[in-house]
């Protein structure tokens, strides 16, 4: 029997399966269990700790860094530009 060549789902009229959203950063996580709207991020003496303690591995909006006037350690960034512990 000859292979079939291409994705059986396809020629079946199968619908592919839907992936689940991705999960939410670390930043993501906190605000919710501070319960901030992005209003209340500047403000927030605890998200301002954490997001010192943590803006060179995790991920933290560049805005929210450039307010409170944080600078993010480059050595901490891998070859694509990505950060090399992930949140």
């Amino acid at each position: 029997m000859a292979l079939r060549r291409g994705n059986p789902s396809w020629t079946s009229g199968k619908v592919a399966e839907i992936r689940p959203a991705s999960m939410p950063t670390e930043f993501e996580t906190v605000t919710r269990s501070l319960r901030l709207d992005q209003k209340g991020y500047v403000k927030s003496q605890q998200l301002r700790e954490w997001c010192s303690l943590n803006k060179n591995r995790c991920y933290v909006p560049e805005w929210l860094l450039a307010e409170w006037e944080m600078q993010v350690n480059a050595d901490h960034f891998d070859a694509t530009g990505g950060y090399r512990e992930h949140c």
